[in-house]
């Protein structure tokens, strides 16, 4: 399904930097693309899912490029979901996790990583995974809940006792 924008748009960082100077190689650096992008989920809820991509070079090419703040760029961001660790040195970077729970998603043991990329081929479609460790999911996801729900009336209390 490819009814989303054929457009990403460049964002720079909080100072206002469009290329951003990568901390281990000062020669190379990254620029990050966003696009939002309307998802149906296997359940059938339809939700716009706002993706960010990193554009990587040498800082020279990228300056070639005249990326500017907010320009609209031909292209998408894909999902790329995989067994195997996208950069060997920082492997644990790109699991997939879970919503806000901290679980890693898996399928049995094997972790699933996920990264996102830019690519200019507009008929370039997501490489996903989907993971069996739904219940685990679900049952920390519900504990949360309680816990959150739980703290909240003890703060309303906390709260109504000092009026």
């Amino acid at each position: 399904m490819t009814h989303h924008s054929q457009f990403v748009t460049v964002k720079a960082d909080d100072l206002g930097n469009v290329i951003n100077v990568s901390e281990n190689s000062p020669e190379f650096g990254y620029v990050r693309v966003q696009q939002l992008v309307p998802v149906i989920s296997n359940t059938g809820w339809a939700k716009p899912q706002k993706r960010s991509a990193l554009i990587k070079g040498k800082i020279e090419d990228l300056k070639m490029f005249g990326f500017k703040d907010n320009e609209s760029i031909p292209g998408k961001i894909v999902v790329r979901e995989s067994f195997m660790p996208f950069n060997l040195k920082d492997s644990e970077r790109d699991l997939k996790i879970a919503g806000d729970t901290g679980i890693i998603c898996r399928v049995d043991d094997q972790p699933i990583y996920r990264q996102t990329f830019f690519t200019y081929d507009l008929n370039a479609q997501d490489e996903l995974i989907a993971h069996t460790n739904t219940d685990e999911i679900r049952e920390v996801a519900m504990a949360s809940r309680e816990m959150s729900a739980i703290l909240s009336h003890h703060e309303r209390k906390a709260a109504e006792a000092t009026l």
